[in-house]
């Protein structure tokens, strides 16, 4: 099926690629284009303070989205696309009606108390049910905000006039009585009204197709449910039985039950997340030869200043002999001076063991720190990277290996002065010597100036990261300055490329119309091919068309009126040839029939062959040739030398049809592709 879609741009590529799954051809002019608008100042507290929202529409779980980060609030949706959109968007808590806005009322009742709060409904500008007057009884408070609204194009959009004009739709579905009210009035005020014949209105309710009752459409039908799956579903039952014989109607009853009023009414499926191309990396100036100098000199000063920091993870009596405060202990009889020192050493290992820890949590500190400062470098320049990973590398062997050293000078140096002091200290006191608080006087020293070559070192390197965090910014904002202006450039290209592109397929939509005429008149049409001949611009498909009508161009196809009238003469003799077997008696009523017209007509049920002749011409005065053609082609063999010329002739019409009908659904498909 051919299938004029009048949504809302999102909503009408959604539909469409629908559609297109379905085997269905889709022609997507929208009468609407969606504003989301600014809500209140007071909109972030009613959101606030209300208990839950409720969305009448995929639209407005967009517009609520755009107008505020808040995800948390509980959602009540009109129905399942409804609360899959605002799922997509990042809301967490999302509940569907699974229909109309009396379903999404009556939900509101079960689940939510009127005590704990009023409600926010998140609509457009123009609602078709009205949420608060629903709840009123049962003690709600229902706010309605503004968020977006549908505005109306001024006219009937381009390719739905060129295809209606071309006789290339097949069913138009509508969402909304706005929906349907504006169409009525754009197709009498473009004159396409004639047009309709050919064509079924597909509503979602009975309200979308009351604005359309005046119009000539083939049928009406409205949707077993006021979804947009049902509409779907609906125009594949159509595709599956084919052109009906008069208007239908299987009407719920049930009012369009969104509030968007143009087309995004009901429920419309969100378009399919186009992933967004990732921006390029702007170019970062790398640390450089300065830079590797700097974290050379914090990685050095960390390793000092994580081995003074580790003493107090230090048993006690262990710290005051690093700081060389405590006295020698006494040497007492029976003491076991080897397993002093073993001891002694022991726990000067434990202790360099945990200052090595602590130490190497602070180098990864600094390894993470250089990382992240070369890696600036990364977009520019590789070889700076590799430059600035190396020296990371060298400093961290660098530091083990003093650790390692440091450690193992200590515990030698420590475990001699142990064994020393126990063997020749003479007193048990533990007190330190005026050497030994000279030299913790001098550590102290020490480790102050340390600490300020540290918070030196700190300093700079924050002003290092200052001037590359600047650097940075001044390349994103030059990057993004050139990407504007090769976005108007390329703008202004795609601009004319639609133009011409819009220009040839209006031209395309032009030569369908002119071949429709010709095919409906029966006269040659070879000069109206040859206007297709400059347009196929290598198109294999529009190309295939234009040669499979050359042959029939000629000399023309037969007239549907032609076709018509000559039925009863071909219907006659099919009916004699039936009936003119071996005996005398049926020859002679063959003989009779032939001379005399007594043929049945109508729609006369049955498998014989006056039946199928008269439920082919009925066929046939209703514009269905194809079912005409098929009923004949399933007559006995006796009648198919009757029947042949007439069947070649009518094969050669459809065959004709079939190639320009094709060439306007691709003529009208190349013009909404190119708006």
């Amino acid at each position: 099926m051919r299938v004029l879609i009048l949504r809302p741009e999102r909503e009408a590529t959604a539909l469409a690629t629908a559609l297109r799954e379905r085997g269905h051809t889709p022609v997507i002019a929208p009468l609407f284009h969606l504003e989301f608008l600014h809500p209140a100042g007071d909109f972030a507290a009613s959101l606030s303070a209300c208990q839950a929202v409720l969305l009448t529409s995929a639209n407005g779980a967009r517009a609520l989205a755009e107008a505020s980060p808040q995800r948390a609030r509980p959602i009540l949706a009109v129905g399942d696309t409804t609360a899959t959109t605002a799922e997509g968007l990042g809301f967490t808590d999302v509940t569907s009606a699974n229909g109309n806005v009396e379903a999404l009322a009556e939900l509101v009742r079960r689940r939510l108390d009127p005590a704990k709060g009023p409600l926010l409904h998140a609509s457009g500008r123009d609602i078709a049910g009205d949420l608060a007057a629903l709840l009123a009884p049962a003690g709600f408070t229902v706010n309605r905000v503004v968020l977006y609204e549908a505005r109306e194009e001024s006219t009937l959009p381009e390719p739905a006039r060129a295809a209606l004009a071309a006789r290339a739709v097949d069913v138009v579905p509508l969402f909304s009585p706005r929906a349907a009210s504006t169409f009525a009035g754009m197709v009498k005020a473009a004159g396409l009204v004639d047009t309709l014949g050919g064509v079924t209105a597909v509503g979602i309710s009975l309200a979308a197709l009351a604005p359309v009752a005046g119009l000539p459409f083939r049928d009406t039908v409205a949707a077993s449910r006021p979804t947009r799956q049902a509409v779907l579903d609906e125009i594949d039952r159509l595709a599956t039985a084919g052109p009906p014989d008069k208007a239908t109607d299987k009407a719920t009853g049930d009012v369009s039950m969104s509030d968007a009023p143009a087309g995004p009414a009901t429920d419309a499926a969100p378009p399919p997340p186009t992933p967004a191309a990732p921006p390029p990396r702007p170019a970062k100036a790398g640390i450089g030869v300065t830079g590797a100098f700097v974290a050379g000199l914090v990685a050095s000063a960390l390793v000092v200043a994580g081995t003074v920091a580790s003493l107090p993870y230090w048993p006690p009596r262990y710290q005051a002999m690093m700081r060389g405060t405590a006295g020698a202990p006494t040497a007492s009889p029976g003491v076991d001076l080897a397993a002093i020192q073993a001891a002694a050493v022991a726990a000067a290992k434990d202790g360099i063991d945990q200052a090595r820890r602590d130490l190497a949590a602070r180098i990864d500190d600094l390894d993470k720190k250089v990382r992240a400062l070369s890696t600036a470098a990364a977009a520019a320049d590789p070889a700076a990277q590799q430059r600035a990973e190396a020296e990371a590398q060298r400093l961290r062997a660098q530091v083990e290996a003093q650790v390692r050293e440091l450690a193992e000078r200590e515990v030698r140096q420590r475990a001699e002065q142990i064994a020393a002091g126990a063997a020749t200290a003479p007193a048990p006191a533990l007190a330190p010597s005026p050497a030994q608080a000279a030299a913790t006087a001098d550590t102290e020293k020490e480790i102050a100036t340390l600490r300020r070559e540290i918070a030196a070192l700190q300093s700079a390197m924050g002003a290092l990261d200052t001037a590359m965090s600047a650097q940075r910014e001044e390349n994103v904002r030059q990057r993004e300055q050139a990407k504007a202006l090769a976005d108007a450039v390329s703008v202004r290209s795609a601009g004319e490329q639609r133009a011409l592109a819009a220009a040839r397929a209006s031209a395309l939509v032009g030569v369908a119309a002119r071949l429709n005429t010709a095919l409906d008149t029966g006269a040659p049409f070879a000069r109206e091919l040859d206007l297709l001949v400059p347009l196929i611009q290598g198109d294999a498909q529009i190309a295939a068309i234009a040669k499979a009508l050359q042959e029939p161009a000629v000399r023309g196809v037969p007239a549907p009126a032609a076709l018509e009238a000559e039925f009863p003469a071909m219907a006659k003799a099919a009916l004699a040839d039936d009936l003119a077997d071996d005996s005398y008696g049926a020859r002679l009523l063959g003989k009779v029939k032939g001379l005399v017209s007594l043929r049945r007509v109508g729609d006369v049920p049955g498998d014989t062959t006056e039946a199928k002749l008269a439920r082919a011409e009925t066929a046939l005065q209703r514009g269905d040739l194809a079912g005409a053609v098929a009923l004949v082609k399933s007559l006995p063999e006796p009648t198919h030398k009757a029947t042949a010329a007439w069947l070649a002739r009518a094969d050669a019409r459809l065959a004709a049809k079939a190639e320009v009908d094709q060439l306007a659904a691709q003529a009208v498909a190349l013009l909404g592709a190119a708006r």
